[in-house]
Formats: structure tokens, C-alpha cells, sequence
């Protein structure tokens, strides 16, 4: 199936690597990096997560800043290789606690033993959390909250009026708390990626919703879990549902949900395996209300001059607030200069022209709802223009991460643990992230 497994880090060094089939070269790391480092060379921004090399297939995700990668040379499905390659970063993650280069290099005994029980001979045996236990020995070497990055308003739970920061799900399934203890906690994220796409008018032509409920239980016992959605959800097209219910076009469940009450109450139930898995994925193409309107205007104002106008207006409350946005985008090739002006309101925001790319980029700290935030640019070209400008500039891109924030209406309702004891009375923490997948906006 695959001859080689490793890890690199965003520098390129070798974290961890494993030889099944000794049918390729031993250098085609070096190869894969300088590839991949490179690859906007020929007109690409990124390198796809297949390719082919001399006659060697690299199979490529990133996660957490690391790049898993598996070769072969054979023709075998890109898709199982790539889900597989994700299922090992999740395993790693759920028996480090948190995946990145300084916990892979203080584990590494424990990461190749997790391999060798994974993979045997270049084929998966097994990716699940719960069943590697009996064979997994090493303990993990936990890394200092304190020295890990800060997570963001987005890896904020909440449960109520609490409020709980997201490096308490950075436990390993494996290792227990200062004094032998286990704490009793169960996570859940309810994560949605939109895709939206505006005209030059600001009306949207395009809209969809990929979404997903993730559980990350530190339960004891495997007690039954059930976990309740909107009562109105509806799957599919329906003339009986109401204008308010929420309708998915799809979806699908674990392999450990059971639904013999779902069709009924919308009600799911589980015995959650050990560490994360993703426990329904769904898709909805109905009709939302974006979280954010965008209009870009670009007109000439001379022979070798024109002017960018691009208006972001935040449409939720203005009790949520949305971090990390970046606007991008492309202009002119012959742009050789660009002065940006902005609002007063802007206040740490930050511009930049990407002279290489030719692309500008605008960096917003933090959004409350119901701001509306404009960029002005002027750009200066080095020659002129032959053909139409609006058809070598555009369109605007945006990315964002929108905490306690879900643009489908999806909702858990209750997370219920079935354990006949009164004393036990685990934590339940929930958490809304809206990200943007693809949003753009059309000059």
C-alpha cells in the first residue's frame, strides 16, 4: 500500500520517518520538501496533496504545522492514503494530547510504537484509539501549557455562564492527572466551513455549509451517551418543514452512533471510543445568512493609476466577535506600488502588498458584530494596461474563525450521560467555530 511514512516540520527536518518496502530512494524527503517549497514556481500557490515524482507518488496533509506524508509507487486510491495519513495524526494527538514538533520530538519512542502497531508492512491494521491501549506501553511525556501558543477566542467552551479555554482537550486519552485522578470531562465541537460566493453587486451567487459535530471524551466506564438536536432539523428536501427549520442535505454518523430515535425525537446515542472522532458530518445548501457581506469596487483614476475599494460588514451580534480575518486580494501584474488608507475605526489592523504575488492583504486583529470596516488602495502600475483591468484583478478572498457562532442554526440541545450513580456527574462542554472555506467576493 505505501513504502514510506514521515513527518516533516515546517523547516523541512526529518521528525519521523519509517521505511516499509525499500522501493524508494531514501532522500525522497528532501525530495518532497524542495517540491513542495517550491512549487508556486510554476504558477501554483500550493502543491496538491498528490503528486508524482521520478516515478514516486507523495501523499501530503498538513496538520498543526506538520506535514504527514506517505509514498508508493504503485497506483492505489489517493483518498484512502490521504484519510489515512489524517487518522494517524489524529491517533498521535489523542496519545500526546497535543500534536505539534516539540511534543513529536519529546515522544518519539511513543510515536514509533503507535506506527508499528498502525502499519505493518506498508498496510494499515488498525487507526482506532480505544483498541491500540492493550498494546501501547509508553507513557506520554506531557509538554507545559505554558510554553504552548495561545489558542485563541475560538478555542473558547462553554457550558452556561462558564467558560472554559481550549487547552483543557490538550490531555492525552492515556495519561492521568497529578495524583493518580481522572478528570470526568466530555467535549464537543460543533465546527462549520462555509462557502460563499457575491457578485460585483454584493448578492450572493452561491452558498454552503460543511459542518461537522466532533466528541472528545475522558470518560471512564464507556457510559451511553445521547446528545439532542434541534427537534425541527429535517433531512432532505421537505414540503412539511416549517421556514424556521434547519435542513440538511445530507449527512452521515460513526460507526457508534445508533439512531433508533433519531426519526423520532432527533435524539443521537453513543458509546464514545476513546479520544477524538467525528460523531455526524453533514452538508446544507439551504439558504443562510452570511456572517459577513463583502463589496470590492476597482476603477481607474488615471493613465498608470487605479483605485481599490473593498467594504467588510461584520452581520451578527455584536456580542460575538470574529478574529483572525484576512482579506486578499490579487491585482494587476504590472502593479508596481500600492498606498493603503483606513478608517479610523481600523485601530491594529495591518496592510501589505505582496509585490511577489501580486496581491494585497489585509490583516483584521478582531470584528464585533455590526462593524462595517473599509480599505482604500491606490495602485501605481509600471506600464500600462492592454486589456480590461477588472479581468486581471479579483476576486476578493476572506478567511475568519467566528467563535460561538453557528451560521446553520444547528444546535445541541443536551448532552446527556447515562451513568446510574448520583455522585457521578461528569463535565460537559460544548463549543460553536464558524470558519470560512471558501468565501469570495467577485469585482
Amino acid at each position: 500500500m505505501i513504502s514510506q511514512l514521515f513527518v516533516l516540520s515546517q523547516r523541512g527536518d526529518n521528525i519521523v520517518f519509517r521505511d516499509y518496502s525499500r522501493d524508494v530512494h531514501k532522500a525522497s524527503a528532501e525530495t518532497f520538501f524542495r517540491k513542495v517549497k517550491f512549487w508556486n514556481d510554476d504558477g501554483e500557490e500550493d502543491a496538491p496533496p498528490v503528486f508524482n515524482v521520478d516515478g514516486v507518488n507523495y501523499f501530503h496533509v498538513k496538520v498543526a504545522g506538520l506535514l504527514f506524508v506517505a509514498t508508493n509507487r504503485v497506483n492505489v486510491s489517493p483518498s484512502l492514503v490521504l484519510e489515512l495519513l489524517q487518522r494517524i495524526a489524529r491517533l498521535i494527538k489523542d496519545y500526546l494530547g497535543v500534536l505539534n514538533e516539540d511534543s513529536l520530538r519529546k515522544n518519539f519512542v511513543l510515536v514509533y510504537e503507535l506506527l508499528d502497531e498502525v502499519i505493518d508492512f506498508g498496510y494499515a491494521q488498525t487507526t482506532s484509539t480505544e483498541l491500540l491501549k492493550s498494546y501501547i506501553f509508553n507513557e506520554p511525556i506531557m509538554i507545559d501549557s505554558a510554553v504552548m501558543p495561545p489558542l485563541g477566542a475560538a478555542s473558547i467552551f462553554v457550558k452556561g455562564n462558564k467558560r472554559m479555554p481550549g487547552t483543557v482537550i490538550t490531555k492525552s486519552v492515556v495519561a492521568n492527572e497529578p495524583g493518580g485522578r481522572k478528570r470526568e470531562e466530555i467535549f464537543v465541537d460543533v465546527i462549520e466551513k462555509i462557502s460563499v460566493t457575491f457578485n460585483s453587486s454584493g448578492y450572493i451567487l452561491t452558498s454552503e455549509i460543511d459542518g461537522t459535530i466532533q466528541m472528545k471524551s475522558y470518560l471512564t466506564g464507556n457510559p451511553e451517551i445521547r446528545l439532542a438536536l434541534n427537534e425541527d432539523l429535517s433531512i432532505g428536501r421537505s414540503d412539511y418543514a416549517s421556514s424556521t427549520a434547519v435542513i440538511l442535505d445530507d449527512c452521515n454518523f460513526h460507526e457508534s452512533v445508533h439512531l433508533d430515535s433519531f426519526d423520532t425525537d432527533r435524539t443521537l446515542s453513543l458509546v464514545p471510543p476513546d479520544g477524538e472522532f467525528p460523531v455526524m458530518n453533514y452538508r446544507m445548501t439551504q439558504p443562510f445568512k452570511p456572517p459577513f457581506r463583502i463589496n470590492a469596487l476597482l476603477e481607474e483614476t488615471g493613465p498608470l493609476k487605479a483605485e481599490v475599494i473593498i467594504k467588510v460588514c461584520a452581520d451578527f451580534n455584536p456580542s460575538i466577535n470574529a478574529n483572525t480575518v484576512l482579506v486578499q486580494m490579487p491585482v494587476p501584474k504590472f502593479t508596481n506600488r500600492v498606498n493603503f488608507e483606513l478608517d479610523h475605526e481600523s485601530v491594529g489592523n495591518t496592510t501589505d502588498f505582496k509585490e511577489a504575488n501580486k496581491r494585497l492583504e489585509w490583516s483584521i486583529k478582531k470584528v464585533v458584530g455590526g462593524a462595517e470596516l473599509t480599505l482604500r488602495a491606490k495602485l501605481t502600475f509600471s506600464q500600462e494596461l492592454l486589456g480590461n483591468i477588472m479581468k486581471e484583478a479579483g476576486p476578493v478572498s476572506m478567511t475568519f474563525d467566528i467563535p460561538m457562532y453557528h451560521a446553520s442554526r444547528l444546535q445541541v440541545k443536551y448532552l446527556q450521560i447515562a451513568k446510574k450513580s448520583k455522585a457521578h456527574n461528569p463535565y460537559r462542554w460544548v463549543r460553536y467555530v464558524t470558519q470560512a472555506n471558501s468565501y469570495v467576493a467577485r469585482l
